[in-house]
């Protein structure tokens, strides 16, 4: 049995365990007879930037550069990038072209990531994204999402972005806006200091080699809260967070490192975990993992997470041997990875 003492540091012992060797696991899925030809599953990561109607000239000049770092990072972490809204001649293609590079992506495999980079609008009913013609609304991008079973981070820069968040929020799905509410119509500063944390080691709070997509949210948030105190001014955005698929979101004001540190008044699942695993560039021990393996680790962590809540509701020795199981099957796995060429 783990003592309290020692569990806590086992965990994070296994969690950095170096060198990790690629492993191809076997899944373990079978089925009876002749099957029809698989679905496309995505072997690497694909980013998706899209650049709405910039409407002034300086907002144009600000959101090429939060492209190309975001261009960088995919490059970094090898991953396909696509940037819809730059290209000069034919704006009103934007939707239609959004919509076809979603309908060409693989529905499985690994990460997508959508960022949008602009303004947005709300009329008390639905948010929309602007983009340089016809504009869509999150119902609508909602709907494009649907056949989608890969991880999924959605990262909506743009003023009155949050109700994105309510509509888009699913299981595996990271999903951030830049604002609290659709009110806050001004022009939001997220983006520029998201895409600069994305790939920045310095906003690696837990010291594993890579920044998670959730550092790079507090770092972002952080550098947005230091610029209105700054400048002297009424802060008009406030990002939100969710990554547990109820729409809610959490602030960054409620982390203390990487871990929510507050309890939502109706006992809601606290948002983070599932965004301190998606990485856009990895360490070098993460890239040594296969997916399957990354899969099954990820799964495990979410749950000791999901056990580790409801610690104060399970009798103490249960709670410990729930966890052991845990630890066992996590240890077990990296055993696997280390010893399989």
């Amino acid at each position: 049995m783990f003592t309290p003492a020692n569990v806590g540091f086992l965990f994070m012992r296994l969690r950095s365990v170096l060198p990790i060797i690629v492993l191809s696991l076997f899944l373990g899925f079978h089925s009876a007879g002749v099957t029809a030809l698989a679905a496309p599953v995505a072997e690497r990561p694909s980013v998706i930037v899209v650049v709405g109607a910039p409407g002034e000239e300086d907002y144009g000049h600000s959101f090429a550069q939060w492209v190309t770092r975001w261009e960088k990072a995919a490059t970094q972490g090898g991953a396909d990038c696509k940037v819809i809204g730059l290209a000069a001649g034919d704006s009103a293609g934007d939707r239609d072209q959004l919509q076809q590079q979603l309908a060409l992506e693989a529905k499985e495999g690994a990460e997508l990531w959508l960022v949008l980079i602009g303004h947005g609008t709300f009329d008390g009913k639905e948010a929309k994204f602007n983009l340089r013609s016809n504009d869509f609304t999150a119902t609508e991008l909602s709907g494009w999402l649907q056949p989608f079973r890969r991880p999924m981070a959605i990262i909506n820069t743009a003023s009155a972005s949050a109700p994105f968040l309510q509509r888009l929020g699913a299981p595996n799905r990271v999903v951030m806006t830049s604002t609290r509410s659709g009110s806050e119509v001004n022009f939001a500063r997220f983006g520029q200091y998201l895409s600069a944390s994305i790939a920045d080691l310095s906003a690696d709070l837990d010291k594993d080699g890579q920044t998670s997509l959730l550092e790079a949210f507090l770092m972002a948030s952080r550098h947005v809260k230091e610029f209105y105190d700054v400048e002297g001014r009424l802060a008009t955005e406030h990002a939100l967070l969710d990554d547990t698929g109820d729409g809610m979101g959490t602030p960054p004001d409620w982390f203390r490192g990487v871990r929510a540190s507050k309890s939502a008044k109706d006992g809601a699942t606290l948002d983070g975990f599932r965004a301190h695993q998606f990485h856009l560039v990895k360490s070098e021990a993460e890239q040594k993992l296969s997916s399957a393996v990354r899969t099954q680790r990820n799964e495990l962590e979410q749950a000791i997470a999901a056990l580790r809540d409801m610690k104060a509701k399970l009798p103490e020795d249960e709670y410990y041997q729930k966890l052991e199981v845990l630890l066992i099957n996590l240890s077990r796995l990296y055993d696997s990875a280390e010893k399989k060429p």
